[in-house]
């Protein structure tokens, strides 16, 4: 897959954020995988190609999950969270992504 089947601009939408969690920490040192939220609509290809044109890195593979949001109580009325969808982006060996901020 390359990045010139993908209209740029909306590679650069496509990664909403970083999921900076335990849970994502322990996944990124045991596999070498970096976890993203991303777009409800945002294809495995898609996510690929974004990660690789973004940060410069080669993706060996992505694994996509949707997780439903929660029904909560703000107050007396009820509300529903966002449904949100994470990619794991496992990266090629030898590969590194830093999303600490911190020089190394």
């Amino acid at each position: 897959m390359s990045t010139l089947k993908f209209d740029e601009g909306r590679l650069m939408q496509v990664l909403v954020a970083p999921i900076v969690s335990e849970k994502a920490t322990m996944v990124a040192e045991k596999s070498n995988a970096v976890t993203f939220k991303v777009l409800q609509n945002a294809t495995k290809p898609e996510i690929k190609a974004a990660v690789e044109l973004m940060f410069k890195v080669e993706v060996k593979g992505v694994s996509v999950v949707n997780t439903k949001g929660k029904t909560k109580r703000f107050g007396k009325t009820m509300g529903r969270r966002d449904n949100v969808r994470k990619a794991y982006v496992l990266l090629k060996e030898g590969q590194e992504l830093n999303l600490s901020g911190e020089a190394a």
